[in-house]
């Protein structure tokens, strides 16, 4: 290195201002080690001035260093070529296959070979069609080697064969600095005792110091990625409004464990090749004298509307203690102490702690794990809450993908499992259980009667192995972990991410899921719309049934097919006016003709002084109508609040859009989505339209490409026809007001 230095600044006391560049081609030497040079040199001080500077240059890929020097594809393809001509089969022989196939094009196009399909075989044979070739891509190769530059087009085309490629050069303009020399002294970097002593430092130069440096970087702790989810589910619980539990006891009593539970002493969880039973100390003596015998009475002989389990309770097998098998242990006592309160009062607790089983080893299973338990306890609570509050839930963390399972547990009744889909190990997972207490469990404790309590368990692990793409449990918890792995692992961000634009191929399951998803809803809002009307005295609609969706033909040759007179739904919507829903009443216009609509629009007394377009809603006052629409106009963010019978939900645009098309399927009986497939197709755009929306400009160029793609296909989005997604993503970028090709511009004018 030194002598390059003395050789750049000799250079540089020549030129007096040089680049890096320069110097390179100059002294024969790589443009990096050059730099290296130029660098050392500004360490030493004011000996050089150096502006740094950046360049845009082409130069040749390996794919391009190849043609430079054995030829283009397509001259390789011809020279491979006898005069009888040869057979792509016989050219793979001798070139490789993606050769083969650029060549091929490359030389038909510019009229060197052609294809003899007439040879009584079933593959075509290639003949030469002139004798001699000019490789030009070759000669343009070896001409920009040595430095003569190509016409922009042509490096252009060259980039797409990716013989060429565009980089960005760092260089350096040098020139002499206030204190330049041609030989570089060497600096001090340390002022020692000895040169205090004697003088010398008078006589040294000294490097400058750096405050802009980085520090050593000190050792430090990493928090486990489970002790990261940890903390993002119990903010998440807080978020919803849930106090924690106390659960600093991992030894609990057999009677808080099971017993309180209804969990019977013959129950096998309870044997030791389920549970780990402590042998010093044995038994427990924290259980209230008269809690235990109204518990041990309901086992045996039964209460409270039960027959109980008629076996003889043991006070000594209820009194073993036990590391705790699940923190729902700790549940029963603080429903236990809730009951002993005067007066009683609806509360949502939670736990994340640990639990202890005597499980067999594998992928997924632990003996000692964490589970997360979350409690509600409130008047007239159902299986419906607790899967809203499950759902809600795991959508905070990002996990939408769930499924529940019918199961059976001694003390909830109804009892579900939750199914979970990992991406890495491509199959459903359960992570957690749960279900509603049981009145043999509560009413003993002294809770009031009509008090119900909802309560689920899960893992934290398995959804963390899910988050973090584990595939092994043991690479999460135990000997096997890699401490690099703790250290390295991202933060636990919680976050749906950006979706990307998929192939029908891809997403055919999701959006399948979808499908079904939105058609369950339909179902139980047909049952909602059942029940208002038997309060009225009216009979049961009859809805279509999945069955007679998949097969239903288009909607332009339907008609409604019952009798609407007696059928009435009303509808009311809280709408931002910064996000409008055109879409929703193009559909109501349809939706009137066939059903008798009233409109009404109303603006909240905060959005009083703002001006907003209204002049999409249509104005309907139909007599005798069956169909109310209320519009609300306030300050409610992207989705809409929406209300139908006793129902209230916050919907996105597109969900709000596939609620008004189900609403029109179950009154008329005339299916909007035409069949599966299509649906899946309708779905698919009503959820690209939605994430467009969602992340603006960073989706819109994606999702106009797909637009497009589909319109130069078949004239719409779904088919060859007009659909009702055309006339929601049309809106859609109508509204935008932004500038678009006239293949789309001409399709927005059709849809309107």
């Amino acid at each position: 290195m030194s002598d390059l230095v003395e050789k750049v600044l000799k250079e540089i006391d020549k030129n007096e201002k040089t680049s890096s560049l320069v110097l390179a081609k100059q002294l024969n030497v790589d443009h990096q080690k050059v730099v290296g040079a130029i660098k050392s040199i500004l360490s030493a001080g004011e000996v050089i001035k150096a502006e740094q500077k950046s360049d845009k240059n082409w130069e040749l890929t390996s794919e391009g260093l190849e043609v430079a020097s054995q030829g283009s594809h397509e001259g390789l393809v011809f020279r491979a070529i006898p005069p009888e001509g040869v057979t792509k089969d016989e050219l793979l022989e001798i070139i490789s296959k993606d050769k083969v196939d650029i060549g091929l094009g490359k030389a038909i196009s510019l009229g060197w070979i052609m294809s003899d399909k007439n040879t009584g075989t079933k593959a075509p044979k290639f003949e030469r069609k002139v004798q001699f070739i000019d490789d030009k891509v070759q000669k343009n190769l070896n001409s920009f080697q040595k430095g003569k530059e190509l016409d922009k087009s042509v490096l252009l085309e060259y980039k797409k064969r990716k013989l060429v490629r565009e980089v960005l050069i760092t260089s350096y303009i040098v020139s002499k600095g206030s204190q330049f020399s041609t030989t570089l002294s060497k600096q001090e970097t340390e002022l020692t005792t000895d040169m205090i002593t004697s003088g010398s430092w008078k006589e040294k130069s000294f490097k400058s110091y750096n405050f802009n440096a980085l520090g050593a970087t000190l050792s430090k702790g990493h928090l486990h990625p489970l002790q990261k989810v940890l903390e993002q589910y119990r903010q998440i619980f807080l978020e919803m409004g849930f106090s924690e539990m106390p659960t600093n006891n991992y030894v609990e009593s057999s009677f808080w464990n099971f017993d309180a539970l209804f969990q019977p002493q013959q129950h096998p969880a309870r044997d030791a090749h389920d549970t780990f039973f402590l042998s010093e100390p044995k038994y427990g003596d924290n259980i209230p004298p008269e809690y235990m015998e109204k518990v041990e009475r309901v086992h045996s002989t039964g209460g409270y509307g039960s027959i109980g389990y008629r076996y003889d309770w043991k006070v000594e097998e209820a009194r073993k203690n036990v590391l705790r098998t699940h923190t729902t242990a700790v549940s029963a006592k603080m429903l236990y102490k809730l009951a002993q309160e005067p007066v009683f009062m609806p509360v949502k607790y939670f736990s994340i702690d640990r639990v202890y089983r005597n499980e067999t080893l594998d992928a997924t299973h632990l003996a000692e794990f964490h589970q997360i338990e979350g409690v509600v306890a409130d008047y007239g609570l159902t299986l419906g809450d607790l899967l809203g509050v499950i759902n809600e839930f795991f959508k905070k963390l990002g996990i939408e993908k769930l499924r529940f399972k019918p199961a059976y547990n001694p003390y909830t009744e109804p009892s579900m499992e939750v199914f979970s889909y990992h991406e890495g190990l491509k199959k459903w997972v359960e992570i957690g259980n749960s279900g509603l207490f049981r009145p043999e469990m509560l009413l003993p404790m002294g809770l009031p009667e009509g008090v119900n309590v909802i309560a689920w368990g899960l893992s934290l692990e398995r959804p963390t192995m899910i988050k973090y793409c584990i595939n092994n449990i043991r690479d999460l918890v135990g000997p096997r972990v890699n401490l690099e792995m703790v250290h390295e692992n991202p933060i636990c961000r919680i976050d749906k991410g950006d979706k990307k634009l998929h192939s029908d191929k891809d997403t055919i399951g999701d959006l399948e899921a979808t499908f079904n998803s939105v058609w369950i809803r339909a179902s139980q809002l047909a049952q909602e719309l059942n029940q208002l009307r038997k309060d009225v005295g009216l009979g049961s609609l009859e809805v279509p049934t999945y069955l007679e969706l998949t097969n239903s033909k288009p909607l332009k040759t339907l008609e409604p097919s019952i009798d609407l007179s007696s059928i009435f739904v009303s509808l009311s919507l809280t709408c931002d006016p910064d996000f409008p829903p055109i879409g929703i009443f193009k559909l109501v216009e349809t939706i009137s003709k066939y059903i008798p609509t009233i409109t009404s629009v109303h603006i909240h007394s905060s959005m009083k002084n703002r001006d907003f377009r209204t002049d999409y809603i249509p104005t309907l006052d139909t007599p005798g109508y069956q169909l109310r629409i209320t519009l609300i106009f306030k300050k409610v963010g992207r989705s809409s609040i929406v209300c139908i019978g006793n129902r209230k939900m916050s919907l996105s645009q597109a969900d709000l859009f596939r609620l008004v098309c189900r609403i029109y399927e179950l009154v008329t009986k005339c299916p909007v989505y035409e069949s599966v497939n299509e649906a899946a197709f309708i779905d698919m755009w009503l959820e690209l339209q939605d994430e467009c929306e969602t992340s603006r400009e960073i989706n819109l160029k994606g999702f106009l490409e797909e637009v497009i793609k589909r319109l130069e296909k078949f004239g719409w989005l779904i088919n060859s026809d007009k659909s009702v997604c055309d006339v929601f993503v049309a809106d859609y970028l109508q509204t935008r007001n932004d500038k678009y090709p006239s293949i789309v511009s001409n399709w927005i004018q059709r849809c309107m």
